[in-house]
Formats: C-alpha cells, structure tokens, sequence
C-alpha cells in the first residue's frame, strides 16, 4: 500500500510539472500570436496613412564623427580561438590598469558607453565591447548561437584575451543580464558588479509571471520570438520604430535627460542598419524563454544596481527585490526622472554612484590584478 502511494505520489508530482510548463509555453505562444496581430494592425494602418513611405529605408554607408572620436578611445579587434568568432572593442586608459569591462544593452553597441570610458579611463582600463551580433563583432545569424552560456563565455574569453583574471563589470539592459549570470558564474573574475536597468534574471521571471502590468510592459519579449518580422516593423518609415525608442515621450530619454543629439541618433542608425545587424540583436530574445529559471542564482560580488524611475520597461519593484540573490554588499540607487537609457539619460549621476561604490569597502587599489 505504501509503495502504491508513493508511485501516486509520483506520479501526481509529474503531471503536475507537465501542466506547469504546458501552461508556461501556453502563456508564451499565446502572447506571442497576441502581439503578433496587434504589430499587422500597425503595419497596415502604416500602409494607409504612408503608402510609399512605409517600405522605404536605407543603410547607413559612412559612420557619423563621432564614432570615430579619438576621445572615447582606440578601436581594437579579437578573435576568439572557442568560437571562432571576432569582436570589436573600444579601450582607452593605460594598459595594466584594473580592467572596467562595459557591456552594452538592446539595441545599442559599444557607443552607449561614451560617457564612462571618458571618465574612467583616468583609474582604469576601459573596454566597451560590441557584443556577438553587434556593430563591428561578428554576426551569428542563427539564434541558437545566443543562448546564455554563449554569451557569458564571450565575456570570459574576452576579459582572458585582455591579459586579466578578473574585472569590475558594468552592464545595462541585455548587458546587465549577461553580466548577473557572469557574477554568478565566475564570481571569482568580478570584483565589483555594476548594473543599470536590468533586474536579476530570476526577479524578472518571477515578478513577470505575477504581475500581468509587467508582463504587459515585457511585450515585446514575446513579439520578438518572431522571425524577420519584428526586422520588418522595426526598419519600416526609415527605421522609425528604432528612433522613437530613443526619442519618444513614453520610452525615450526623459525630458530632464541629456537627449541624443542627431549625430548619436545617427550612430545606432549606422550600427542597425547593417545588413543582419537587426537579426543579430532581435537573437538575444529568441533563446530567452528556453533558457529559464536558472539554476544558480547566487551573485556572491559587490553589487551597485542603477535604475532610472521611468523606466519604460521594467518596473521599479523589481530592482529591491534584487536583493535576495546577492550574497555580499548591495547597494540600490533609483534615479529621479531618468529613463531606461540610463548611461546616456543621466551620466553625470551615474557616474558620480559609480565612483561612490568603487571607492567603498576595499577602495580601488583592490581591482589590480
């Protein structure tokens, strides 16, 4: 009778596993078909209004000036030998200097960053990164090449190349999940961790699965599991859709901001107009549901979490509740009136808390290899 029981046990155990995850890629798909109908019903009201213009767009031939502004620092290549794959960089600060590894979000590339390797590279090796499937790195056009494990050993190999053991990271955005997932990963390669408007992946997870606003604000999550129509609705109208995610009221950088001046604004254009380059960064979300929850969550590094009020896509609560993940000192500054674009939006803030934190505890001397 026992045995007949624990087998019933068992068994109501696994089908009760089963629902749940038939349930979860319930909710995805489903979503997914939602978001799908209501992006057709924008692109035809598009076809109505701009018959001619809607399918019109160019790629950027010639990088704007200030993609080569020798301030921000040297361009640099690598190759790594793993994957085969080569990233650019951009560097400034004397070599041999602890090294600050910036890596950036969606759908940005290593110029989101122009702020901080100004001010930093005066105490540090600055390295800003083109992530696989960025501006001048390497293009991997299938999705299965971005899955997290992927992406957290490119920052390995890449903070190994740089002739370092070890770094203080900095992540916004997409950047900032790979960065969580490096720091519980290789915790002993992260002195500090340092990110911008990006929850801890298992945070995100739970709080989206609880709060239907939040998942309303993570729609795009699921319109992107698409392909190559999130590409067509993003390049249409000249990529406007890419533009106003920069620029407009409800998601852009907030009125109290540093806006973008038109050469920046040109300068994603440059990046996301290459031929593949929207494929590259849309890749990102096509492996995320398949790679969560984690199964290490523990982050074990110092950890500073930056997060601008307005943010258009993640909701505040969930910056706090970072909190239970780390197992080492935290420290959480939400910034007033700042958007998602945190970096760019409020950079003298920013880095003003950046060096408030590196300069607590063990102070800078600690970041030397």
């Amino acid at each position: 009778m026992a045995r007949v029981l624990q087998y019933l046990l068992l068994f109501l155990m696994s089908l009760t596993l089963r629902i749940r995850v038939l349930g979860y890629w319930s909710l995805i798909y489903g979503y997914c078909a939602l978001c799908t109908i209501v992006a057709l019903l924008k692109l035809c009201w598009n076809i109505i209004l701009r018959p001619t213009a809607t399918f019109q767009w160019g790629v950027r031939e010639t990088p704007p000036a200030c993609l080569n502004d020798t301030s921000l620092g040297t361009h640099c290549y690598v190759r790594i030998k793993e994957s085969g794959l080569r990233f650019h960089y951009v560097a400034a600060g004397e070599r041999g200097k602890p090294l600050m590894l910036f890596l950036h979000g969606f759908p940005e590339f290593w110029f989101s960053w122009r702020y901080q390797l100004r001010e930093f590279k005066s105490e540090f090796r600055v390295v800003a990164v083109d992530m696989r499937g960025y501006g001048e790195s390497d293009l991997p056009l299938s999705s299965d090449s971005y899955s997290f494990d992927s992406l957290v050993t490119d920052v390995k190999d890449i903070v190994e190349y740089l002739g370092y053991n070890r770094c203080c990271l900095v992540g916004h955005d997409w950047g900032g999940t790979i960065a969580w997932l490096f720091a519980i990963h290789y915790p002993e390669m992260v002195t500090k961790l340092i990110v911008l408007n990006s929850p801890h992946p298992s945070v995100f997870t739970d709080y989206a699965l609880r709060h239907p606003s939040q998942l309303l604000k993570s729609s795009h999550f699921f319109f992107y599991q698409l392909p190559r129509f999130p590409e067509l609705m993003f390049s249409i109208n000249d990529f406007k859709a890419l533009k106003a995610l920069f620029t407009s009221r409800s998601t852009g950088i907030g009125r109290k901001g540093r806006l973008l001046t038109a050469e920046d604004l040109e300068a994603y254009l440059y990046a996301l107009s290459q031929p593949g380059a929207l494929t590259g960064a849309l890749n990102y979300y096509r492996n995320v549901f398949s790679s969560l929850p984690l199964s290490q969550n523990h982050v074990r590094s110092p950890v500073l979490l930056l997060w601008g009020e307005r943010d258009a896509f993640f909701e505040q609560e969930m910056a706090e509740a970072c909190r239970l993940y780390i197992r080492n000192h935290f420290r959480l500054n939400i910034i007033s009136g700042a958007s998602h674009w945190l970096q760019q939006d409020q950079p003298d803030i920013v880095n003003t808390l950046i060096w408030t934190f590196l300069k607590e505890g063990e102070g800078r001397k600690s970041y030397r290899n």
